[in-house]
């Protein structure tokens, strides 16, 4: 046999060899394609049983991104959520430090291709996200990304929002089993966040249920409102998960809002801050009947100055109440890089408002008909009082008036002259005591009451109890700064007697008619020569300020005189 026949054969050996070594690739090649189709399908079933784990909707929509950013070894995944506008409401990244979020200037919008997603709800893969013509480039500060994958996440057939995937690891780009496992996890998180809305919807509210109740109740059942805002501003920071809450009331004739409560570590730094209500983001929600949303952390926004400096990001401004019915604004701050407030809690947290401003507005309304129930009882006493006892007690004084002309005897005559002159007074006090029943301010203390104060206070330092007698319209004709000074004059003239008088008796007397008078006499050792004069100066002075007189003398019996007045004017009037 030749050269060439051998080499002929041997080829004809070897084909059938090459066949089944092509064979034994391919079906090697098939079977690792089987395995790992198998891992995948596993890793998809075991990703499937982890975001079904929980019913809390934010940690559900992170694990979702989480999960496909494994299943197709993404760097990058977010999910944007769809509001009832068809624009992106909500945008969870994942694979973003805090840093590289902050250097964003903005969150997506849903323009470019994420706009083509939300108007064309259908798996679309990309080799290069810049090639397209729907791209509209990155926002300044955003990491530079080359393939996508975006699948829509459907909720009953409503897309619920879209799962984006970028920079798969390696620099390979996505592929069909790529998109199709997506789009398998896609269907089963669908599932999974219809089951966490429904718990979470019904938990939210259960707990705005169980707040506006208990905030209902606390103030029909007569609790000081304060302490009740204070509770609106708690239940509704754990509503929301925010950082901070205030509640922000108007003040100084409706011209300015101030901070009245406030609950968060950093409450100390809001509480008592004012702003003008024009011009002002709060003054706009105050007016408003809507909910604002904003980012204090954003530059170029709307002026906020009660959350200035407080390093906050997310915010949002109720209006408690609308219209002549607002009571003010509940204030709500997340930190720089938090999502917003997403709508359906703003939803509950306006009705919670609502509810508040409602109670509040009920509470303030119980209260004016028992101030209104005491202003009428005070009337029917004052007139009681007029028609009855003063006319009974007139008419004893003229009857002993009478019996005076005919007792012969000087001491029982003089007796039932005292008799009649302490009527007189009586008929005086009971006066003043009418005219300040159907005049008094209820929103300050009565004078009157704090005059007595003043002399109770005295007692003991005395060693005896002062006579006092008050005449006039004292709550109503005193206005509120003399007050004061007449309360301080009478606190010092009492101190001097006691510390230096050596009095057994002390009289006072409260005038009021078209000035207000201070007399206070006693029976002590009387002014003495050279002695030190800085409290008689300081009485002097009150009575400069208030454009009155103070005169201070010896009593001719001996002890000591005191008299300090103030004029009233005519507008001087409750």
């Amino acid at each position: 046999m030749s050269g060439d026949d051998s080499e002929t054969e041997r080829m004809r050996m070897l084909i059938p060899q090459m066949q089944l070594d092509q064979l034994l690739s391919e079906l090697q090649n098939r079977l690792s394609a089987v395995m790992l189709t198998r891992d995948r399908v596993h890793s998809l079933l075991n990703a499937v049983v982890m975001i079904g784990t929980g019913l809390d909707l934010e940690t559900l929509l992170r694990r979702i991104v989480e999960a496909a950013m494994d299943l197709v070894e993404a760097r990058y995944g977010a999910l944007g959520v769809i509001g009832d506008d068809g624009e992106l409401e909500q945008f969870i990244p994942v694979g973003l430090t805090e840093e590289q979020i902050a250097a964003i200037e903005h969150w997506p919008q849903g323009r470019g291709i994420l706009g083509l997603l939300i108007k064309e709800p259908q798996p679309l893969r990309l080799r290069e996200l810049a090639d397209h013509p729907e791209s509209r480039g990155f926002p300044a500060g955003h990491p530079p990304m080359r393939g996508f994958l975006g699948v829509p996440v459907r909720v009953r057939d409503a897309v619920f929002g879209n799962l984006y995937l970028t920079e798969k690891t390696g620099g390979a780009d996505f592929d069909e089993d790529d998109e199709a496992i997506v789009v398998a996890l896609a269907t089963a998180a669908g599932v999974a966040i219809e089951n966490a809305r429904l718990y979470e919807e019904t938990r939210r509210r259960e707990t705005w249920l169980a707040a506006s109740d208990e905030i209902t109740t606390r103030l029909l059942t007569g609790a000081d409102p304060d302490e009740v805002l204070h509770l609106i501003a708690r239940r509704a920071r754990s509503m929301s998960d925010a950082d901070l809450v205030a509640i922000a009331a108007p003040e100084q004739a409706g011209e300015r809002l101030g901070v009245r409560v406030a609950d968060g570590p950093d409450a100390p730094l809001i509480r008592g801050r004012t702003a003008v209500i024009d011009g002002t983001l709060s003054g706009r929600a105050f007016r408003s009947e809507e909910p604002l949303g904003t980012d204090i952390s954003r530059p170029g926004g709307e002026p906020a100055p009660l959350l200035e400096g407080l390093g906050l990001g997310p915010a949002l401004l109720v209006p408690l109440g609308a219209g002549d019915n607002a009571r003010g604004v509940l204030i709500m701050g997340r930190s720089p890089g938090a999502a917003p407030f997403p709508p359906t809690t703003v939803r509950m947290l306006h009705t919670f408002a609502g509810h508040a401003a409602v109670a509040l507005e009920l509470a303030e309304a119980r209260s004016d008909a028992e101030r209104l129930s005491v202003l009428e009882d005070r009337d029917r006493i004052a007139k009681d009082l007029h028609d009855v006892i003063i006319q009974r007690m007139f008419a004893i004084a003229m009857s002993l008036m009478g019996c005076v002309r005919r007792i012969e005897a000087p001491e029982p005559a003089h007796r039932v002259q005292q008799a009649v002159d302490d009527l007189d007074d009586t008929i005086r006090q009971t006066r003043s005591t009418i005219f300040a029943l159907q005049h008094a301010n209820g929103d300050r203390p009565w004078l009157r009451n704090q005059i007595l104060d003043v002399v109770n206070a005295a007692t003991e330092p005395l060693g005896f109890s002062a006579d006092l007698r008050l005449e006039g319209p004292i709550d109503s004709r005193v206005p509120e700064e003399v007050g004061e000074h007449l309360l301080a004059v009478l606190g010092e003239a009492l101190s001097n007697v006691a510390r230096h008088a050596a009095a057994s008796r002390v009289q006072i007397r409260v005038l009021v008619d078209d000035a207000v008078t201070v007399e206070v006499t006693d029976d002590g050792v009387g002014l003495t020569e050279g002695g030190r004069r800085s409290g008689l100066a300081n009485l002097a002075d009150r009575a400069a300020r208030c454009g009155g007189a103070f005169e201070a003398e010896r009593r001719p019996g001996g002890g000591t005189r005191l008299c300090w007045s103030a004029p009233l004017g005519e507008d001087d009037l409750a």
